[in-house]
């Protein structure tokens, strides 16, 4: 089975340097290029090989100037319009599934732990879709968690979009909303023909989206918006195509950098109970 799981990066760093990873500069479009040599563990494309640089999300088919606004998006959008696989994935530089064990992580290192191809094979025949462990928020659901944290407006809008647009999917989405737990990440793994449908879908809802936001009035924390309502967005395309025998499988997260969860929780809690709203990525 040919994988191709796109790294989104978007400065220097080291990556995953198994068969099936790709890194892509997302929203590369007017910056220089992040060289090879800059990141451990990359290989240089063929089409590359005279630059000595990553793949970049501004080549063909793309929309990397929206990275502002639609963070790694722009890699998958890049994945789906630009290469050919059985089946494409996406990850970030420093978030990647792994089936391994923490005492397997801590003797061999996170980047040694990243799935491989064979796990991922495996992955793929038990199920149509990799997806992460669900995230869970307890005392939260989905909808009241980014209202609390960000803008609710974003998931009214879309809401809107959807129950105008695409009316199938409003029992999805009135469940998804409801719900302590997700997807999230915007990371998962699947056929090229599923993610097809998949994106055709998302960037139509999207797109609807940013003729009823103006990001100009946004700071540039808050502007990212579309990148953070996919993530709930998918869940809501997952769980419609799972009534019609879609089927997932969950796959652990790993994080290459260390987590302050104190921070995460006291923010988490402040949202909730205070008002305070995310000024800043934790």
């Amino acid at each position: 089975m040919d994988i191709k799981i796109l790294i989104a990066c978007h400065k220097p760093y080291q990556v995953a340097a198994g068969e099936d990873y790709i890194p892509i500069q997302v929203g590369a479009f007017g910056k220089k290029g992040i060289r090879v040599n800059d990141c451990p563990g990359a290989k240089t494309p063929k089409a590359y090989q005279d630059t000595g640089a990553l793949l970049r999300d501004d080549e063909g088919d793309n929309i990397s100037q929206k990275n502002p606004y639609y963070c790694e998006l722009t890699g998958l959008y890049y994945g789906w319009k630009n290469i050919e696989a059985d089946a494409i994935g996406l990850v970030h530089y420093r978030r990647y599934f792994s089936m391994k064990s923490r005492s397997y992580r801590k003797k061999h290192g996170a980047f040694d732990s990243v799935l491989s191809h064979d796990e991922a094979v495996a992955l793929l025949t038990r199920a149509d879709v990799v997806v992460p462990k669900k995230r869970h928020y307890y005392i939260e659901s989905l909808y009241s968690h980014y209202a609390h944290t960000l803008d609710g407006s974003h998931l009214d809008l879309a809401k809107e979009i959807i129950a105008s647009d695409y009316p199938e999917y409003m029992q999805a989405l009135v469940k998804v909303y409801a719900r302590s737990w997700g997807y999230m990440f915007n990371m998962a793994i699947m056929p090229k023909t599923i993610l097809e449908d998949y994106c055709n879908w998302l960037f139509a809802v999207l797109e609807k989206l940013e003729t009823r936001i103006n990001v100009e009035e946004l700071d540039s924390f808050s502007a990212r918006l579309f990148g953070r309502v996919s993530e709930i967005l998918f869940n809501v395309w997952l769980e419609k195509r799972m009534e019609e025998g879609l089927s997932v499988v969950e796959c652990p997260v790993i994080d290459m950098e260390k987590i302050n969860w104190g921070k995460k929780i006291a923010g988490f809690l402040k949202a909730k109970f205070f008002g305070k709203k995310y000024k800043a990525s934790m």
